[in-house]
């Protein structure tokens, strides 16, 4: 008997209703929301890709199809150094070992540039720029100070320098 007591209070506990949250008023309702943890426009990569969006439609605009910022990289890193392996080169401009061996591919396939077997390892084959590749990235040299000089037009001298500073301690 005493067993059934008990279940008959419970049963009646838990039917009791649960009073309603009273309503908000109105203008607490209509207030904005807090803000978020991650906001998309202040983070580092979403900027980072947006100015590199801006850069490279400067530089097709200036520089045309006829080479992509990949490219031009290779090529401006090969007036720089001389000839070198395939993955020297991709060290050298910040690619991995697909992204410049297509882009070399590209190139040679232009008569950009050539490879040549090592001297000195003759498992390795050398990168080099042809005649027209050296004449192309001689021509180009100017137009790309140009396009970076545009991409950081917004800043003064100052804010470049101090820009650049702090991204290259980001590398």
């Amino acid at each position: 008997m005493a067993k059934s007591a008990t279940l008959k209070r419970s049963a009646k506990a838990a039917t009791k209703t649960v009073p309603k949250p009273q309503a908000k008023p109105l203008a607490k309702m209509a207030a904005k929301p807090t803000r978020a943890a991650y906001v998309l426009d202040d983070q580092i990569g979403f900027i980072l890709r947006q100015v590199w969006q801006r850069h490279t439609m400067i530089f097709a605009r200036d520089i045309g199809s006829n080479l992509t910022p990949t490219q031009w990289a290779a090529l401006s890193k090969l007036i720089e150094t001389g000839p070198c392996s395939q993955n020297q080169l991709g060290r050298f401009t910040a690619m991995d070992v697909a992204t410049i061996k297509g882009v070399i591919d590209r190139l040679t396939a232009r008569g950009l540039t050539e490879t040549s077997p090592d001297p000195q390892d003759g498992r390795r084959l050398l990168v080099s720029l042809t005649r027209a590749g050296q004449q192309l990235a001689e021509k180009t040299a100017p137009l790309a100070l140009a396009i970076s000089k545009e991409t950081l037009a917004p800043l003064d001298a100052k804010e470049r320098e101090t820009l650049l500073g702090l991204l290259n301690r980001l590398r």
